[in-house]
């Protein structure tokens, strides 16, 4: 049956979200959406026409709709029936990092069988989720570790302080609105102001705020890696 036939008159119970997937629970089953790069959920009149890159509609009751769109067709939207938490894309994913279930001995633990760098380490969503790759350059810096150091070669003292580092950074980015990436914009249509308190993405070639020592640049699985020679080891 046809999935805007199925849930023709059912009701999101809530709306969940796990690492970066977005879950509208309904009595009959659960919708998975991803946003990819830039995509959006917009809440509209009934009567506003559709744009170039507007893809799903959801009438809602109320007279408006919810509207999804994705301009570099990046993101998803997955029918689930069954528990959204056991879909494959959502049961691999590593804990929250804002959450009680993510910290020093979680990380540390994680760890010791993984022989990649430890900015790789902690970008992975299977090791904890939302660390992406401007969060995870300032943590590492925040820290004072050096982002291709072997994670199974930082100890547990320093992973105590990268716990706390990728904390507060998120904690930070999120009281500023996020990071804005050239068309990203919030939920009131406004950019975040994080990027304005970056101490090293974006700032390769330019002297550290703490030592002013120049800051390199390299490249870590293809992801920009900008860090101190000095500060971090």
């Amino acid at each position: 049956m046809a999935l805007k036939v199925e849930l023709s008159g059912e009701v999101i119970s809530s709306i969940k979200r796990r690492g970066k997937y977005l879950i509208f629970h309904s009595r009959l089953g659960s919708l998975i959406s991803h946003l990819g790069m830039s995509g959006s959920f917009r809440i509209l009149s009934n009567s506003t026409a559709p744009k170039k890159h507007d893809h799903v509609d959801f009438i809602l009751e109320n007279g408006k709709t919810l509207r999804y769109n994705d301009p570099r067709r990046f993101g998803c939207i997955l029918w689930e029936k069954g528990d959204a938490y056991q879909h494959p894309l959502l049961s691999g994913l590593g804990p929250e990092p804002l959450s009680a279930e993510f910290n020093e001995d979680v990380l540390f633990k994680k760890s010791r069988n993984r022989k990649t760098s430890v900015k790789t380490f902690i970008m992975d969503s299977k090791t904890v989720v939302g660390v992406g790759n401007i969060y995870a350059n300032e943590a590492l810096f925040s820290a004072g570790i050096h982002p291709k150091r072997l994670a199974n070669r930082v100890s547990k003292k320093r992973y105590v302080t990268l716990t706390h580092s990728i904390k507060q950074i998120l904690l930070r980015a999120v009281s500023m609105g996020g990071t804005t990436l050239r068309d990203f914009t919030n939920e009131d249509g406004k950019p975040g102001y994080f990027s304005q308190s970056l101490q090293v993405y974006g700032r390769a070639h330019k002297p550290c705020i703490h030592c002013a020592t120049t800051l390199k640049e390299i490249r870590i699985n293809q992801r920009s890696t900008v860090y101190c020679s000095k500060c971090q080891n």
